[in-house]
């Protein structure tokens, strides 16, 4: 990678980590990541991603090393989704609230509405540990498979895309689904929210990233960011897993 791209890199890296604090999907803690190649990625600055400054260098990281001095523990995550999954450009490490507060009774959001049929494929990790070591974490990026998200009980969730545009777009959803899911839970009988999804031929249809849908989605979240260069992101065609 070139020095300009490397700039760019960084700078998009950035971007995102200040677009998942901004909307309240990390707080203290949390990090991100993008692709570099087969042999290593980028990830952000290790300090609360909201407070990450323009021009603040991340870490170059190796998928088959030890982790760099200074490099937040659970990025190991990253390193073994990246080995694991050729198809993956990017992902975040984030702690939405209400996807949070459900992963602690044990639930995953169901697919109620339009983007909540992004993340249907989406996993759950019975364990409220940090991944602090490389065997858990291999655990982990194995359980995900093939699926955009992965919900992780009491401890937040991890989101991979084809770019780290799409993986910080996953997070979004997979909050905004969990937001619904909060909604529906309040308002509905068990068994009536149970029966309210999105049916598995709806799932389908929905899944749908035509018309700039996550171009939108992450003109909102970057506004007003100091460092966002909108012919810099990227948005390959999204993955959407095997849903169960």
């Amino acid at each position: 990678m070139s020095g300009a791209d490397r700039a760019i890199l960084d700078r998009r890296v950035r971007v995102a980590a200040r677009a998942l604090a901004r909307h309240g999907l990390v707080q203290a803690w949390g990090h991100c990541s993008a692709r570099i190649d087969d042999e290593s990625f980028l990830v952000c600055a290790s300090r609360p991603m909201g407070s990450i400054a323009p021009e603040e260098p991340g870490t170059v990281v190796r998928v088959d090393a030890p982790l760099p001095a200074g490099v937040l523990g659970e990025v190991r995550i990253h390193q073994q989704i990246y080995r694991r999954r050729p198809d993956v450009g990017g992902v975040c490490r984030v702690m939405p609230p209400n996807l949070v507060a459900l992963s602690t009774l044990s639930i995953v959001p169901k697919p109620r509405h339009g983007v909540g049929a992004f993340n249907a494929a989406c996993k759950f990790w019975d364990d409220p540990r940090l991944l602090r070591d490389d065997a858990l974490a291999a655990q982990l990026a194995a359980h995900l498979g093939d699926a955009p998200s992965l919900v992780m009980r009491a401890n937040g969730a991890v989101t991979v895309g084809p770019s780290i545009e799409l993986a910080a777009g996953f997070a979004w959803c997979l909050e905004d689904a969990a937001r619904i899911e909060t909604l529906v839970r309040s308002m509905a009988h068990e068994r009536n929210a149970e029966a309210a999804c999105l049916t598995r031929d709806e799932i389908a249809l929905r899944q749908v990233s035509s018309g700039a849908v996550f171009e939108r989605l992450w003109e909102y979240l970057t506004a007003g960011d100091p460092e966002a260069i909108a012919k810099e992101a990227e948005f390959p065609a999204p993955s959407w897993g095997t849903a169960p």
